[in-house]
């Protein structure tokens, strides 16, 4: 049975390796148009074993309390994005990232590590 998350997601959550090989959050995509939300259906697979931000709340907009509901897969996908450059002290970026089409030529080993943002 699939999810109404599942069916058509909404936005992406984003998230780089760092070199403890941590999954860590960066951040979200902007809203996916409809088209998008179909493609991105038959790349993404739910996550089939304990995801590293399973029980993580994840905040509908920067500085607000309101949550996502989210539907955690196979952080198996690279998509590449267009971002701002404000980060918060996490260095997660405070603005949603603009997405481009997915990479499926790529792996997640071979995006560059997530390092410190600068201070």
């Amino acid at each position: 049975m699939r999810s109404p998350a599942r069916a058509a997601p909404r936005s992406l959550l984003l998230g780089r390796y760092d070199d403890d090989g941590r999954l860590q959050y960066t951040g979200r995509a902007t809203n996916l148009a409809r088209t998008a939300s179909s493609t991105f259906v038959g790349l993404l697979t739910p996550s089939r074993r304990g995801h590293p931000w399973t029980g993580w709340p994840f905040s509908t907009g920067w500085g607000t309390r309101k949550t996502l509901n989210v539907t955690l897969v196979e952080p198996e996908l690279v998509v590449e994005v267009s971002v701002d450059v404000a980060r918060d002290a996490s260095g997660r970026w405070r603005h949603p990232a603009r997405w481009h089409p997915a990479r499926p030529d790529l792996s997640p080993a071979d995006v560059p590590h997530l390092t410190s943002p600068p201070h």
